[in-house]
């Protein structure tokens, strides 16, 4: 078993259920882990026996660019099809953050945190 993580993917989109968020947009970071069984890949050194992080990044961004009112809703996304795309996955979790949310306070980010499993 192995772990692989993408530590704060940063994309800017324009998720929020307020206007000015669909017109705006906001910075946004993502915090990605997956566990997969990594053990063909340490001993064969092919890419194509383990999960690729480019791969992963590339649905983080595809899924980010897809506007929600909740971030929820891309978390659930981005899970849905790492688990469809990538067969070794057993577990992903991911943390969406919206950085400098407008709630009316100095909040640095908010975070929702899913996590998914086979």
């Amino acid at each position: 078993m192995g772990v692989i993580k993408l530590k704060n993917i940063k994309v800017y989109a324009y998720h929020g259920c307020l206007i000015e968020e669909k017109k705006i947009g906001s910075d946004y970071r993502v915090d990605l882990k997956v566990n997969a069984d990594l053990s063909e890949s340490a001993i064969s050194d092919k890419l194509s026996e383990t999960v690729d992080y480019v791969h992963l990044n590339h649905i983080v961004k595809e899924e980010m660019a897809i506007r929600s009112k909740l971030l929820e809703h891309v978390a659930e996304r981005i899970l849905v099809r790492i688990l469809n795309e990538l067969p070794l996955v057993d577990k992903a979790t991911v943390d969406v953050s919206k950085i400098n949310p407008p709630i009316g306070g100095n909040v640095e980010m908010v975070t929702i945190s899913r996590n998914k499993k086979r």
